[in-house]
C-alpha cells in the first residue's frame, strides 16, 4: 500500500488520557495483562506501551514476609502501612550490638509491647524502656507494674529487677502490664464513669494492688523462734543427711503394753516402750550416738546416751534430754519420759534439761502424720521418728489380714557412718516393736 505524506504513523497518548487511534489494541493488551494478575485494572496503569516508554509505575503488591530465626523480623502491621507515594518498606533489621538508650528518634521495644505499638499504651509523653529478661516483665506482672515503663538502670537502660523491686517499694509504675491505656479508677476507657459493679469486674483476677501488703502482720524472729531458725538452717546447710524408711507392724507391741499393765498395775505408754528398744539398739551400734566435732575433724563417741525428746511447747519446738537413758531400768525409763512429756506442756524446761543430748526421738504420730524426714538435732548424728499407728492390710503366714502398723523414718548424718550401720540399727528397733520378746537378749 501506498501511504500519503503526512499521514499519521502512530499516535502516542499520555496516562489517563482517552485512547486515540491504536486505543483498542491498548486495551486488550492492559485487560490481558490484568486477566494474567500481573498489572491492576487502574486506570492509571492501562494505556499503550511501546519499548523504552510506557505509562506509569504499575503498583507495586505488598506481601508480608515471614521471618524465621534470621535477623531480618517482620515490622508489625500497626507501623507497616503503606501511604501513596511512600517509598517501599525496607524490613527492620536487629543488629547485633547491645541495645542503645532511647533517644528522640529511636524507642527500643521489647518483644512483649510489639502488638500495642500505635496503641494507646504508647500515649505520648510515656517513657519506654527495654526489657531483657522475661523474668522480669513476670515479676512486674505479678505486682501489676508495666515493666517498660519504668526507668532502667542496667546496661543500655534495660529494666532490671532492681528496677521492678525499686518501683514495688515506691509504689510508681503501678498501672497493669499488658494494659491499653492509662485510666483513672473509676472510669471506662472512654473515660465515663464505672459502676461499682463495673469496677469489680474489671478488677477481678487482677494482681493484688501492692497497698493491700498494709493487712500484712510482721512477727520479729526473735527469743526461741530465732535460736531454732538458726540452729535447723546450720543443720540443713551442714549436715549431708539421708533418710531410709521402714513400715513395722506394732500389734504385738500393743498386745505387751497391755500384758505388762495388766501384770504391773501401772501405766507403760508407747514411747517409753520404744524408747526402751532405742537405748538397747544404740549400744549395740555405739556409732549412731556420736557427734561430729568439725573444729578438730573428729568423729565424737559418746559413752553416756542421753536420749532427746523432740516436743512442741507453748513457746515452740523444743528437745528436753532424758540424761543417763542407757543406764535406766524400764521402769525408770518410764518414769523420766513421763515426766519430760509433762513439762513439754508448759515449755518450761532448765538450761540443763535442754542440754547435751546424743541421739533424738521424735514422735510425730501424735500429730497424725504417718512419715516425715526430720532435720537432724545438731552437734547429733542421727534421729529417729515415729509415725502414726494405724489399721492396714498386711501378710502374716501367707495369710492377708489386718493389723496396727506404724512407720518408722531415719535420718543420719553420712559423715559419721554409711548405710550399714543405720539400716541395721533401724532394723533392730522394728524387730523389737514386731516382737518385743526379741529384747530379751539385750537386756
Amino acid at each position: 500500500d501506498t501511504v500519503s505524506a503526512g499521514q499519521a504513523l502512530l499516535s502516542v497518548a499520555e496516562a489517563g488520557a482517552e485512547a486515540g487511534s491504536g486505543g483498542g489494541s491498548a486495551d486488550g493488551a492492559a485487560a490481558s495483562a490484568s486477566a494474567d494478575g500481573e498489572v491492576g485494572g487502574d486506570a492509571e496503569s492501562s494505556g499503550a506501551n511501546l519499548i523504552g516508554y510506557g505509562t506509569s509505575e504499575p503498583k507495586a503488591r505488598s506481601t508480608k514476609k515471614r521471618s524465621f530465626g534470621g535477623k531480618h523480623a517482620a515490622v508489625p502491621d500497626a507501623i507497616s502501612t503503606v501511604t501513596p507515594g511512600a517509598a517501599p518498606a525496607v524490613p527492620t533489621v536487629i543488629p547485633d550490638a547491645p541495645l542503645q538508650p532511647p533517644t528522640e528518634t529511636q524507642t527500643p521495644i521489647d518483644d512483649s509491647s510489639k502488638t500495642a505499638i500505635g496503641e494507646s499504651a504508647t500515649a505520648a509523653g510515656n517513657q519506654v524502656s527495654p526489657v531483657a529478661s522475661p523474668l522480669v516483665r513476670k515479676l512486674a506482672k505479678d505486682h501489676g507494674i508495666s515493666a517498660k515503663h519504668l526507668p532502667g538502670t542496667g546496661p543500655g537502660g534495660v529494666v532490671t529487677r532492681a528496677d521492678v523491686l525499686a518501683a514495688v517499694e515506691s509504689g510508681t509504675g503501678m498501672n497493669r502490664a499488658g494494659a491499653t491505656a492509662h485510666v483513672p479508677a473509676g472510669t471506662s476507657p472512654a473515660g465515663e464513669p464505672q459502676s461499682t459493679a463495673e469496677r469489680s469486674a474489671t478488677s477481678a483476677g487482677a494482681p493484688a494492688p501492692v497497698g493491700r501488703a498494709d493487712r500484712d502482720t510482721r512477727t520479729p524472729i526473735t527469743g526461741l523462734r530465732k535460736v531454732v531458725s538458726e540452729r535447723l538452717t546450720r543443720s540443713r546447710q551442714e549436715i549431708p543427711e539421708a533418710t531410709i524408711w521402714l513400715d513395722v507392724d506394732a500389734t504385738e507391741l500393743l498386745n505387751t503394753k497391755r500384758a505388762l499393765e495388766a501384770r504391773t498395775g501401772e501405766k507403760y505408754s508407747l514411747l517409753s516402750l520404744v524408747a526402751r528398744f532405742v537405748v538397747a539398739g544404740l549400744k549395740k551400734y555405739p556409732i549412731i550416738n556420736s557427734s561430729i566435732d568439725t573444729a578438730a575433724g573428729e568423729i565424737v563417741t559418746h559413752g553416756d546416751i542421753n536420749l532427746g525428746l523432740a516436743a512442741q511447747t507453748p513457746r515452740g519446738l523444743m528437745v528436753p534430754v532424758v540424761h543417763g537413758a542407757g543406764e535406766m531400768s524400764l521402769r525408770q525409763l518410764r518414769d523420766s519420759v513421763s515426766e519430760t512429756v509433762g513439762k513439754a506442756g508448759t515449755g518450761k524446761f532448765d538450761p540443763a534439761e535442754l542440754s547435751d543430748g546424743t541421739f533424738t526421738l521424735n514422735n510425730y504420730g501424735v500429730f497424725g502424720v504417718d512419715g516425715s524426714a526430720p532435720i537432724i538435732n545438731l552437734p547429733e548424728v542421727a534421729m529417729l521418728g515415729l509415725g502414726r499407728i494405724k489399721d492396714r492390710p498386711w501378710v502374716v503366714d501367707g495369710q492377708l489380714t489386718v493389723r496396727k502398723v506404724m512407720y518408722l523414718s531415719f535420718v543420719f548424718d553420712h559423715r559419721a557412718c554409711d548405710g550399714q550401720e543405720p539400716s541395721e540399727f533401724l532394723t533392730f528397733v522394728a524387730d523389737c516393736i514386731e516382737n518385743p520378746i526379741s529384747l530379751l537378749p539385750e537386756l
